[in-house]
C-alpha cells in the first residue's frame, strides 16, 4: 500500500502541473486529490521540493534504462529531448519556478549521459586520447544542455529535434576530421 500512495502523490503532483504553476500547487491539493491525509503526504516526503526531486530523479533513471545505446548524435539530443517533451507544461512550470536549479541538474546529467553513452559506442576500438573524448563529451553535453535552455526559454515554440537533426546534418564529418589529422601527424 506504501508503494501505490507514493504513486499516487507523484501522478497527482505532475496532474497538477500540467494545470498550474509549481507556485500555486500546496501539499493540500495532493492529499485533497488523493484522498489522503497530509501525514501520509509527509511520511513519504519532506515536502514539495523532495518530491519533485523524486518525480525528476526517477524520469533520468527510465530515460537512462530506455536508452542503453545512442547511436547517433542527434539521437543523443533527442533522447534528452524525450525527458523534456513528456511533459511540456509540467516542465515550463517547473522550469519557471524556484526549482528550477533542480531540473537543470539533472537535465546535465541526462545530457551528459546521453552524450557520454554516444561518444563511447562511436569510438569504440579507435585511438581517440582520453583528454580529446572528455572534450568531445563536455562540448557536445554542454550543447545540449545549452540548446534545451534556450528553447525551454523562448517557450518551447520551435521543433528543437528538426533543428538538432539540422544542425548535424550540417556539421557531419568535423569531428572525423579533426581524428583524421591528429592520427596523421
Amino acid at each position: 500500500m506504501p508503494n501505490d500512495t507514493k504513486r499516487a502523490i507523484r501522478e497527482t503532483f505532475i496532474s497538477l502541473l500540467d494545470e498550474r504553476p509549481l507556485n500555486r500547487i500546496t501539499v493540500k491539493d495532493i492529499v485533497e486529490a488523493c484522498g489522503i491525509n497530509r501525514n501520509s503526504f509527509y511520511y513519504h516526503y519532506e515536502g514539495l521540493p523532495a518530491l519533485l526531486e523524486e518525480i525528476i530523479a526517477r524520469r533520468v533513471q527510465e530515460l537512462i534504462k530506455d536508452h542503453p545505446t545512442v547511436d547517433s548524435v542527434e539521437d543523443c539530443f533527442d533522447a534528452a529531448l524525450e525527458f523534456v517533451q513528456k511533459n511540456r507544461r509540467a516542465v515550463l512550470h517547473i522550469y519557471g519556478s524556484l526549482s528550477r536549479d533542480v531540473f537543470e541538474r539533472y537535465l546535465m546529467d541526462v545530457c551528459h549521459y546521453v552524450v557520454t553513452t554516444y561518444v563511447e559506442a562511436d569510438f569504440a576500438g579507435r585511438p581517440v586520447d582520453r583528454r580529446d573524448k572528455e572534450m568531445l563529451i563536455r562540448y557536445h553535453k554542454c550543447e545540449c544542455f545549452g540548446n534545451i535552455i534556450d528553447w525551454l526559454n523562448s517557450g518551447m515554440q520551435d521543433d528543437i529535434s528538426a533543428y538538432f537533426h539540422r544542425i548535424y546534418q550540417l556539421k557531419r564529418g568535423w569531428e572525423g576530421e579533426v581524428l583524421r589529422r591528429d592520427v596523421s601527424k
